[in-house]
């Protein structure tokens, strides 16, 4: 019995009842008290807590970039109301910064340090690096640099034990090779930084590919579809914001003349 008198066995039912019924705040509530029962996580349990917090903070992360777009464009306008649009901006800043250092509580006192295998230490190092590239996102100041040097350490860590202990194409490093490409590109904006991680993660995969079942290509696969198109972003805006053109040449190759992964 973990709350409530209820089995372990009824919480995962009802948090996968939740998320049929999109109610992901009571689903992030069902995953906690699972994350905080004092076993470690299969891969199940692991998959349902990430999928709450990530569609929980979600909406809100993509709320506070339309009011910030908003925010901008009426700034220049002198509109009366800026007042009520800052306000409104900062309601939902504080429900993201909640989201998320709630999760990040349960990450470094529960889940990390019970974290037996390299999988499932990727999968939550992973995990805390997006949530605080999050934090960094609506963050300003010291604040935004605090969270910021904490999601370039999770990051870091995540990546020396897949480094050390995933094969290049599993979809846990491949993952974190995208995320953390995209927190150089947005958080730090070290583009360069971001085409070469990434780049180096498609390349090892792409070597690797051959012999992966079925099920096992088509995870892979979309990953490193996603990878390579970040990439044809990247390297074209490097390119217009006239980038050491040896660089972009050599990316421009590298990516779109690759596999193609669309089969």
């Amino acid at each position: 019995k973990i709350k409530g008198g209820m089995s372990k066995e009824d919480i995962i039912y009802n948090a996968k009842l939740a998320e049929q019924a999109e109610r992901y705040e009571d689903m992030v509530n069902h995953m906690k008290d699972i994350a905080k029962g004092g076993e470690e996580l299969n891969n199940e349990e692991r998959n349902l807590l990430s999928v709450a917090f990530k569609n929980c903070v979600g909406g809100r992360r993509t709320a506070w970039r339309a009011i910030s777009a908003i925010e901008q464009k009426e700034e220049q306008k002198g509109n009366k109301f800026m007042d009520l649009i800052r306000e409104y901006k900062q309601k939902v800043e504080t429900e993201v910064e909640n989201i998320c250092n709630d999760i990040l509580d349960i990450l470094d006192n529960h889940l990390v340090p019970k974290a037996t295998t390299q999988e499932s230490q990727v999968f939550y190092l992973k995990m805390k690096g997006d949530y605080c590239r999050y934090l960094a996102e609506c963050l300003n100041g010291e604040k935004n640099k605090m969270v910021g040097e904490k999601a370039k350490d999770a990051y870091g860590k995540a990546t020396d034990i897949a480094e050390q202990g995933l094969a290049t194409t599993h979809p846990i490093r491949l993952g974190l090779a995208l995320n953390y490409s995209v927190f150089f590109y947005e958080i730090l904006n070290s583009p360069d930084e971001a085409c070469k991680l990434a780049k180096t993660a498609f390349d090892s995969a792409i070597a690797d590919l051959e012999g992966l079942d079925d099920e096992q290509y088509k995870d892979s696969a979309t990953i490193m579809q996603l990878l390579r198109d970040n990439l044809t972003l990247w390297t074209s805006d490097l390119q217009d914001a006239g980038g050491n053109d040896e660089v972009v040449q050599d990316l421009q190759t590298a990516f779109l003349t690759n596999l193609d992964l669309d089969e």
